[in-house]
């Protein structure tokens, strides 16, 4: 596993209150929401790098209002008539 190292002033963890271990958990979690919004990973890559099972993962782009389907209505609609 590759590994990133981020540094902050000291003074950022203290604002946030918030252990070294608890604000890479963010990160990680904010980095993997952000890309799969983006269309740049699965559910499934971006739950891994966050750290959290699909279902959390899942219940986490609800908490952040990020949609869980990454079709666009286009997408759907042609699947639609394709099914007819």
């Amino acid at each position: 596993m590759a590994t990133v190292t981020l540094e902050f002033p000291p003074d950022v963890l203290s604002a946030l209150r918030k252990s070294p271990e608890e604000l890479a958990t963010e990160i990680r979690i904010a980095a993997a929401v952000q890309w799969y919004s983006e269309g740049l990973i699965s559910q499934g890559k971006a739950s891994q790098i966050a750290g959290l099972t699909r279902a959390e993962f899942l219940d986490e782009l609800h908490r952040r209002k990020v949609p869980v389907s990454q079709a666009t209505i286009e997408e759907l609609e042609r699947e639609m008539e394709l099914g007819r």
